[in-house]
């Protein structure tokens, strides 16, 4: 099974990787078919592939049921985002209709070769895992995942013996586990000690740093992705700062808005791989995409950054 990549997408990041270190670069090269330049990538750790630096999220942006207009809206921004050169798409089970939303979105968009897809297992039954996966593909209307997490690390024993059987077989090429809240970070490093995965996905933003302790630094020494959710604290952190002038200073990388400024903070982070903010307005993606490009603060502007919010929020 080709994961639905298609050739050229295959043989595009593969000679990106080839061409670039661990760490990110911006790229001078453009998709086909007039899409954007892309916008900063990194390499994921435990192959070297190449993937855009910002994704996007659908925990309640997506979960839109039936309602034509809003299929059709989230739609427009997963085109707007293909569009901006983006590619991973994050789902789960637990979305209510979110994972429908996005195999609406493909498949009116003719969008499959784009994506770099990445879904979740959540139920605590452990025989239920590679059952629940084969539907959520089913739901996305893809034949299978480039990535499988854990959502939550709910039932992690049973469901990864299943992630690494269904890596050996080739249909899933990489696997991983989630948390959020900053919740359950002990075990979340206790696993990354003790499992051979690909990525972790956690909460890390200008506020909640606790993952800088010991999970980013970890990831860095074991190779394993990092994925970065609620960026925003789902909207929260971004409308508390509304009403505040963006400082001037905020121009020396390139940032023109607070949800920009957070999101350079969080890639300028060297363990961070992918950041994946969700949102239901295609100016907000395309703003959120936008911080991919420029330059990413230094040690000594990323506390700036957070002091400066933090006093804020």
């Amino acid at each position: 099974m080709d994961h639905q990549w298609s050739i050229h997408r295959r043989r595009l990041l593969q000679m990106l990787a080839a061409g670039t270190a661990l760490s990110a670069l911006p790229l001078p090269l453009s998709l086909a078919q007039g899409r954007q330049p892309l916008a900063l990538e990194r390499t994921i750790p435990s192959s070297g592939e190449a993937v855009p630096s910002v994704g996007l999220g659908t925990w309640i942006t997506f979960n839109v049921g039936d309602n034509q207009r809003l299929l059709d809206s989230c739609a427009d921004v997963m085109a707007a985002f293909f569009d901006g050169g983006g590619a991973m798409i994050d789902s789960s089970p637990m979305y209510g209709s979110s994972q429908n939303t996005v195999g609406y979105g493909l498949d009116r968009l003719n969008a499959r070769d784009e994506v770099f897809s990445a879904d979740k297992i959540w139920t605590r039954d452990g025989d239920e895992g590679r059952p629940q996966s084969r539907e959520s593909a089913d739901l996305w209307r893809i034949e299978g995942f480039d990535l499988l997490q854990v959502h939550n690390l709910v039932s992690w024993q049973a469901h990864m013996k299943t992630l690494r059987a269904m890596k050996e077989e080739g249909t899933v090429r990489y696997i991983g586990i989630t948390t959020s809240h900053g919740r359950r970070h002990d075990e979340m490093e206790r696993i990354m000690r003790s499992e051979p995965i690909d990525f972790i996905q956690l909460t890390y933003n200008p506020v909640d740093r606790e993952a800088e302790d010991r999970l980013l630094p970890l990831a860095r020494e074991k190779g394993i992705g990092v994925i970065v959710n609620r960026p925003f604290r789902r909207g929260a952190l971004t409308e508390s700062l509304a009403g505040d002038p963006l400082p001037e200073w905020a121009g020396e990388v390139d940032a023109s808005s607070w949800a920009q400024l957070i999101l350079k903070f969080i890639l300028s982070n060297p363990a961070v791989t992918c950041a994946i903010p969700a949102t239901t307005r295609v100016d907000h993606v395309r703003e959120n995409l936008a911080a991919a490009t420029g330059p990413l603060p230094d040690h000594d502007f990323r506390e700036r950054i957070s002091d400066t919010i933090r006093s804020l929020y």
